[in-house]
């Protein structure tokens, strides 16, 4: 992923300069590949030989056997659970493997996927992992840009940022990633296009996109809210496709739509083509603050996810919100 080449040769500057911190945060975009990036890191740090000049590990130490098996004891991983959240039983658990010992390797890495689902019980268990660190162990935070980490928790890290590459480089990356697929199962090239263009030219997201069955849920869902802003859907049948999806995923959709519609007022071009043209309607009918008043409203049910919403209730919740946009049609006197 040629697109993380800058971040890394920035991180390996400061492990050269023995600057690695305790705690990284590592940001960018959902899809750009930032825990691929952590467990490139994690695998280096543990490796017995490892290369600094080439920032990579030699690849055949025992360390290096475990890290390739997926086995490795002296790497954690901790991601969100079914509460959407990462628990503070889970960050109890990173708390005594980091006073713990190494079983195998000489340090230990815990990646927290992510850090921005900690609530706040658990960021303040973490709090004390960050202000006490002990010497072998360095903890890697993933955080999706756009959503907040606790200040308490950012001050006591490092910062590191991923861009996200260009659509030539993504579109690149995409058709080789493609390539590897059966004959039936491998998408046409217009349809790598139209992933790309949805995920924001994250390639990773772009990949899940193209490779699952949710363009063709969002396009359902696109028709459904097309149809609905004319009146011509109640809101539970418009936001059928939006369940389908499940809750992350339309509230990704409606947050891209919203951004659009705060680009377009400010006489910027919409990255879903398709839906350009209601969205440019709206934004002709509507002041700019109207698209940041939808972004609060689908933050909010971001929130709200936490305590297992239903997905159809908040999907009707904000097409409804949407609908509002809509200018009011005046009756003619008969």
């Amino acid at each position: 992923m040629a697109w993380l080449q800058d971040s890394w040769d920035r991180l390996m500057q400061r492990m050269t300069g023995g600057r690695l911190p305790h705690a990284l945060l590592v940001t960018g975009e959902h899809g750009v590949g930032k825990r691929l990036f952590a467990n490139a890191l994690a695998g280096l740090l543990v490796c017995e030989r490892p290369d600094m000049d080439g920032g990579s590990p030699c690849g055949s130490c025992k360390q290096c056997e475990l890290v390739a098996a997926g086995t490795h004891p002296d790497i954690r991983i901790y991601t969100p659970e079914k509460s959407r959240m990462i628990r503070i039983d889970q960050i109890r658990a990173l708390s005594s493997f980091a006073v713990g010992s190494p079983q195998v390797a000489a340090r230990k890495v815990a990646i927290i996927d992510r850090a921005d689902q900690l609530n706040i019980n658990s960021a303040n268990a973490l709090l004390k992992t960050l202000e006490e660190p002990a010497d072998d162990v360095t903890l890697v935070l993933l955080q999706e840009s756009g959503r907040p980490v606790l200040p308490t928790i950012r001050s006591r890290c490092q910062s590191l940022l991923i861009g996200t590459p260009g659509r030539e480089q993504a579109a690149q990356w995409l058709v080789a990633a493609v390539k590897d697929l059966d004959d039936d199962s491998r998408p046409t090239p217009e349809q790598c296009e139209k992933a790309l263009g949805l995920a924001a030219n994250a390639p990773r997201l772009a990949f899940e996109y193209v490779t699952g069955d949710f363009i063709t849920v969002r396009d359902e869902a696109l028709e459904n809210f097309r149809r609905f802003m004319k009146g011509q859907l109640s809101v539970g049948e418009a936001a059928r496709p939006f369940k389908a999806m499940g809750l992350e995923s339309a509230l990704w959709l409606f947050e891209g739509w919203a951004g659009d519609l705060a680009r377009i007022a400010a006489g910027g071009q919409p990255r879903d083509g398709e839906a350009a043209e209601m969205l440019t309607f709206l934004a002709n009918h509507n002041p700019a603050w109207r698209a940041h008043e939808l972004l609060d409203a689908i933050h909010e049910s971001r929130s709200a996810g936490v305590y297992n919403v239903n997905p159809e209730l908040e999907a009707g919740r904000l097409l409804i919100a949407w609908q509002k946009l809509m200018p009011v049609r005046r009756q003619t006197a008969g």
